[in-house]
């Protein structure tokens, strides 16, 4: 009797889109990797967070993000139209599930740059993503890069500190840690590629329910 052979969907399982989280604590360089990786034109859908505050000088509507009204805003909460929101300092900021739901539907990978609650959020809410978390070296280096900017008083710079290491606490929560140097982070794009195409290499895929 002949063994029975594998079928070729077993020998060559399609490889199921990803929802990626990216977070880390402010000066990480989360903005900087997203660049590095737009710059590479990666085959990749980034979301782009809905907020009620106003518009800056220099911010570009559906670039930047999506600039909407408190009313907007409010019926996206009701339909449960969120992968997690927050009130920040008077206005709110989410991240809307519908344009993750049509990347997913074309095969693309996605993108999705919060905050570390945010990341604990749609982790509670979408267990199937995968969190990773922009590390600096050291407190140190990410003192130096928050003075660099030259927008933070003394005081707010402390604050951004100790936000800092509550944040780190919640590493063991995340599913990967990567390193992000002063002026490399093209060596964290890397590391986030390889973790990508690992994924796609698991044998059990993750599931989404959005």
């Amino acid at each position: 009797m002949k063994p029975s052979r594998p079928s070729p969907a077993l020998l060559s399982p399609t490889p199921v889109p990803l929802i990626v989280v990216l977070s880390g604590p402010s000066g990480a360089g989360k903005d900087a990797a997203l660049s590095a990786m737009k710059a590479r034109a990666l085959p990749l859908s980034f979301i782009i967070t809905n907020t009620t505050r106003p518009q800056r000088p220099g911010e570009v509507d559906n670039v930047h993000y999506h600039f909407v009204s408190q009313q907007a805003f409010k019926r996206l909460i009701d339909g449960h139209e969120l992968l997690e929101h927050a009130e920040v300092y008077g206005h709110f900021y989410g991240v809307p599930k519908a344009p993750v739901r049509q990347a997913l539907v074309r095969g693309k990978d996605v993108i999705i740059k919060v905050d570390v609650q945010g990341a604990m959020t749609i982790k509670k809410n979408l267990p199937g993503a995968v969190l990773i978390f922009l590390m600096p070296p050291s407190l140190e280096e990410l003192m130096q890069r928050l003075k660099g900017r030259g927008t933070e008083s003394a005081i707010d710079l402390e604050i951004r500190l100790d936000t800092a290491r509550s944040e780190i606490e919640k590493l063991p929560f995340f599913d990967y840690s990567v390193l992000s140097y002063q002026n490399r982070i093209e060596e964290a794009v890397s590391d986030i590629e390889t973790i990508m195409h690992a994924e796609k290499l698991r044998v059990a895929h993750r599931k989404y329910s959005l």
